[in-house]
């Protein structure tokens, strides 16, 4: 007959490995680069809850009602295309944040990137063929070289990006909008306005989508190319290094000022190209504030922040944001929340966002001195 050997009582010293390991697991699995962008997401909804059932309404009949009102068949045409917009704003502030700089002009990019869409297809009178390539192309141009601006403000004097490009912001939208209220106007027209396209001189439409045009397909497009460039491009290296460790990339040889330049007129072009879609496209022409009132903008830095700048979660994070844009309204008519709680969650989301990038910027330059 056999005894079973008696099991040894834990010790002092085994449990405190145990407890180490279970430490070390736990830090490894915080510092996990998709437990912050899951976190803000999770702190805003839960904001959100607090402020509803503050008010007496229920959270969970708000929130079926965002995703059901976006992902409605009847309106997946504009989601969409709403998707395609977000998406390019995000890209546009997405470049800059690769090196570690926010740009918040984008309200401006985009409304000069409408106008001078506006501009060359409706005014000139080309044909159409020639008309809706030159306008997309002139945008991303006109956007491009405003946004180049605050590169040189930041590295000749002084002024931050983000600051540059915040104020810089403001004046193209006020420019714009005196532009599109009196040499541009439509005569007669109670509404400021441009006036409507010719047939020939719009962004055709997406088979039988009237408000998806052949514009999301650039989007896509120029997401790709972000893509591949960040990924497999030297370019798209320095910017990851500049972002990581500006101190050190300069010393590697990494011509920083040049690279803010270029970073900033590529995204302001984004920016610029989005503009253009929306003029070309359903209903045709520039309204005053039917640019900068739906929030485009500011989706599209919450999607980039929330992506880490990456350009391949993107479309991702872009889904987010356009259900909360799309089922505000939905949410608001069902669950009688105003659509104004979705823009108080992207901002929340935007807060710790930014949050965590200013103290890992903090931390980087504390390393480096």
């Amino acid at each position: 007959m056999t005894i079973a050997p008696t099991p040894t009582p834990p010790t002092i010293e085994t449990a405190g490995a145990g407890a180490r390991g279970w430490r070390r697991v736990l830090g490894v699995a915080f510092r996990h680069p998709v437990v912050v962008p899951v976190g803000a997401v999770v702190v805003a909804l839960l904001i959100g809850a607090a402020i509803m059932l503050s008010a007496g309404l229920n959270p969970l009949e708000a929130y079926s009602a965002v995703v059901s009102g976006a992902l409605d068949p009847d309106s997946l045409d504009y989601t969409i295309s709403v998707w395609g917009f977000i998406c390019g704003m995000a890209v546009a502030a997405a470049i800059p944040l690769r090196m570690g700089e926010f740009n918040m002009g984008g309200n401006g990019q985009m409304v000069l990137g409408g106008v001078t869409a506006a501009v060359i297809a409706g005014q000139l009178g080309l044909p159409g063929i020639i008309a809706v390539p030159l306008a997309v192309v002139g945008a991303v141009i006109v956007s491009g070289a405003f946004g180049a601006l605050s590169a040189p403000l930041a590295t000749r004097f002084g002024i931050p990006i983000i600051i540059s490009t915040l104020l810089l912001s403001p004046v193209a939208v006020a420019v714009v909008s005196y532009l599109v209220r009196y040499p541009l106007a439509e005569q007669g027209s109670a509404v400021a306005q441009t006036p409507r396209l010719p047939a020939d001189s719009r962004m055709p439409g997406l088979g039988d989508f009237s408000y998806s045009t052949w514009g999301l397909i650039l989007i896509i497009a120029v997401m790709v190319i972000f893509w591949l460039v960040d990924s497999r491009a030297a370019v798209g290296f320095e910017l990851r290094t500049v972002g990581a460790n500006r101190r050190f990339a300069s010393y590697g040889g990494v011509r920083v000022g040049r690279l803010a330049f270029g970073a900033m007129a590529t995204g302001a072009a984004a920016a610029g190209l989005v503009g253009a879609i929306i003029v070309l496209s359903p209903p045709y022409r520039l309204i005053d504030g039917a640019l900068t009132s739906p929030g485009y903008t500011f989706a599209g830095l919450a999607a980039a922040l929330l992506a880490g700048g990456r350009p391949a979660l993107i479309p991702v994070t872009g889904i987010l944001f356009t259900v909360l844009q799309v089922g505000g309204a939905a949410m608001e008519r069902t669950a009688d929340v105003p659509r104004q709680l979705s823009d108080v969650l992207q901002g929340v989301v935007i807060v710790v966002l930014a949050l965590r990038t200013i103290i890992d910027q903090r931390r980087t330059e504390r390393s480096s001195a």
